[in-house]
């Protein structure tokens, strides 16, 4: 069985997997094969893959025709699946509430489609979770870049010359991605809040040395995969307004917070902007999905009365090189969870836990009941 990883498009710093990753599938018996080229993103030549027993292709097309697995990050463009070899299997991330011409195209070339962002958040699939590994170093990425744009140190120093207050950080949605950004930001030595609609995550908060601001919204619910249910729009009026001052009070504000399958929330309004001191920071890690901040821009710097908005849409490609090692780790555990090693197949079960939650299509049909709906 041939598996093939392409190189991503020229804008994607990250690779699908690294040398290492790559000779894990080399011991599994597939027959690896990697696109010309396909770690020069992050420094790495094709001698090394070649070492641990990768085949390099400089023919994308060919590859994609002989190949029974593609692995890949990001979407592929819509005339690339009609070159995907019938009855083959194509793991990226898909947005697949989004594109649904996609999905339809997927059906069509009888490929089953998983869909990366789908793993569900059960302990079993945790190793195959390439959502929150990819959130993980993006939370970390977000608060690295804010103290590179602030005109201020991070945390408190004491010098002969007086006393340099440490900077306040306002981190909103304690995700994945906000957990890591409060870790960061204490270690670097702010002073760190940080707001959520689930009032479960407080201890989580606490544990890492932030405060936990307490804003009234009235009741609210979080899905049985813990992402935050969308809010009503009185309720996010009421989320806003207690925001108001501590934004306002604020160094840097990162926000995180993005409701599944649906466009982003708009939580920091231009009002609130404008009532923050100027040299502040802003960074929407939601910008790629329609933003949480009025007047951030997807690979921006937005500038407004003297705030920095950073819409940054790939901050795990920030750190690159770590965040391709653990997307190959996803994907070698995905294949490796379903592979049989002695007749070198993948067992294909749909009644499977993890495989009902992220197969999108699967021969010929759209297989995935939340996509169906959505379509």
């Amino acid at each position: 069985m041939q598996i093939f990883f392409p190189k991503e498009e020229d804008q994607e710093i990250r690779t699908t997997i690294l040398p290492e990753v790559a000779k894990k599938f080399v011991d599994l018996g597939l027959e690896v094969v990697i696109e010309e080229g396909l770690g020069s993103s992050v420094f790495i030549e094709d001698d090394l893959y070649s070492e641990v027993g990768a085949i390099i292709s400089d023919s994308r097309d060919t590859a994609f025709n002989s190949a029974d697995i593609v692995c890949r990050i990001n979407k592929p463009y819509k005339e690339e699946i009609a070159n995907l070899k019938k009855k083959s299997i194509h793991i990226s991330f898909l947005d697949p509430f989004n594109e649904s011409d996609l999905v339809k195209e997927f059906a069509n070339q009888e490929v089953s489609a998983i869909s990366m962002e789908l793993v569900p958040r059960i302990t079993r699939a945790q190793k195959m979770d390439a959502l929150s590994s990819q959130a993980n170093l993006a939370g970390y990425a977000a608060v690295v870049e804010a103290s590179r744009t602030i005109n201020k140190s991070f945390p408190m120093m004491m010098t002969a010359a007086g006393t340099i207050s440490p900077s306040r950080v306002f981190v909103i949605g304690v995700g994945v991605a906000g957990l890591q950004a409060i870790a960061t930001a204490k270690r670097l030595g702010a002073r760190v809040e940080a707001f959520d609609t689930r009032p479960v995550v407080e201890e989580q908060v606490k544990s890492l040395g932030a405060k936990f601001v307490k804003i009234d919204i009235g009741e609210t619910e979080e899905t049985d995969q813990g992402y935050a249910k969308e809010l009503t729009e009185e309720q996010i009026k009421m989320q806003q307004e207690g925001m108001k001052k501590i934004c306002s009070q604020s160094d840097v504000v990162i926000t995180t917070a993005q409701v599944f399958g649906r466009p982003a929330p708009r939580i920091v309004t231009n009002e609130m902007v404008q009532a923050m001191q100027p040299g502040s920071v802003i960074v929407d890690m939601a910008v790629s999905t329609g933003g949480n901040v009025e007047g951030s821009k997807a690979d921006e710097y937005v500038f407004e009365n003297g705030v920095t908005i950073i819409g940054m849409s790939n901050l795990p490609g920030e750190v690159a090189k770590d965040a391709s090692q653990v997307y190959g780790a996803n994907l070698f555990n995905m294949i490796e969870e379903y592979w049989d090693l002695e007749n070198k197949v993948l067992n294909f079960d749909l009644t499977d836990d993890v495989l009902k939650g992220c197969v999108i299509t699967h021969e010929g049909k759209v297989v995935n009941e939340l996509v169906k709906d959505r379509m």
